[in-house]
């Protein structure tokens, strides 16, 4: 697959992209690269030189940083039109983290010489990626305090309500998070360990605020989750 074989409104939806007019999202598309992603896709690595600016533009990605100790936390779950990798590349920087594709998806991206001429090129994607950028340090700030500050309960039904806000699609069954999460990310997004999270979603199940397997969870009570994500009740 190549850019001529996609309508630049595959764009019109993207963080960085979207306030362009249709002659320049075919620009920017015509610049690109475009590839499929399979599931498990390791679309760059931790460490690896910052020399691609990335835009999903179907499926899921999941940022995943290893730890000092070998540990790895969850950073985030990039979904459809947003970017990834872009701040590090535009700063010259190895890529802090991995992307992982977590089901079969597709992205275009462009190396950071072209992405720096698009930006001069239209001022406005500069822009919509500094703000981009900038609303993700805001979350990641707030995640800090979460870790410090929050009961371990209330740290899972905050992330299970971002992952909600991100990807949730309604069902009959209530609102399905729609790619597969195992409890051991889960724990990971949370600051938490695998065995609270199991055990956590197993009381509620029991309450039927959730309905759970190994990898999908449907919230059956978003506004009990949604208390407890912002008041830590349980």
């Amino acid at each position: 697959m190549t850019t001529a074989d996609l309508d630049p409104s595959v764009l019109a939806g993207a963080d960085m992209f979207d306030v362009l007019d249709a002659e320049g999202r075919r620009e920017v598309l015509k610049a690109g690269m475009v590839r499929k992603l399979p599931l498990g896709k390791l679309i760059f690595a931790q460490g690896d030189a910052g020399e691609t600016c990335h835009t999903l533009l179907e499926g899921r990605v999941k940022i995943v940083q290893t730890r000092p100790d070998g540990g790895q936390s969850v950073i985030r779950f990039i979904g459809p039109g947003e970017m990834y990798g872009t701040v590090a590349a535009l700063m010259d920087k190895p890529f802090p983290a991995d992307a992982v594709a977590v089901v079969d998806s597709l992205e275009i991206y462009w190396p950071i010489k072209v992405m720096r001429h698009l930006m001069t090129r239209f001022p406005q994607v500069a822009i919509r990626s500094a703000a981009s950028a900038g609303n993700r340090l805001f979350e990641l700030q707030s995640r800090v305090g979460e870790l410090s500050g929050e009961r371990v309960e209330q740290r899972i039904a905050r992330a299970l309500a971002r992952l909600v806000r991100q990807a949730g699609r309604r069902t009959e069954a209530g609102i399905e998070i729609d790619f597969p999460i195992t409890r051991q990310e889960l724990a990971e997004m949370a600051g938490s360990t695998l065995h609270t999270v199991s055990r956590t979603l197993s009381a509620w199940e029991d309450r039927e605020i959730i309905a759970s397997t190994r990898r999908h969870v449907v919230v059956r009570k978003l506004h009990v989750l949604l208390d407890m994500a912002d008041q830590g009740a349980s």
